[in-house]
């Protein structure tokens, strides 16, 4: 969340994921995605460096979390596959000939 302030001096808190258009009218204005409009005290410079500090404090986090993505088990079935040798195995296939006459 960023902090801005209404024109009566009240603080208040927008998602700056939701906001779509920042207009200077001479006011301030912020619209978010669903329509609403804030007029603000704040710049639209203000409102532009709030939301880049935001993200750059949200990634900043991010990166500095330990990672709690385990490593998948190979859960796949396994072939095994006989060389053959130890002599418990059947001999391989001899190719039939036809007879000579």
């Amino acid at each position: 969340m960023i902090i801005v302030t209404r024109l009566n001096g009240t603080p208040f808190g927008v998602n700056p994921d939701l906001i779509q258009r920042v207009e200077t009218a001479p006011d301030t204005i912020l619209t978010l995605v669903d329509g609403s409009k804030y007029v603000i005290t704040e710049t639209l410079q203000d409102v532009i460096r709030l939301v880049t500090e935001h993200k750059a404090t949200v990634l900043a986090h991010a990166r500095d979390m330990p990672s709690t993505v385990s490593e998948p088990e190979d859960t796949a079935p396994h072939l095994v596959v006989h060389e053959g040798g130890n002599g418990d195995d059947p001999p391989p296939p001899v190719p039939l000939r036809p007879r000579s006459p």
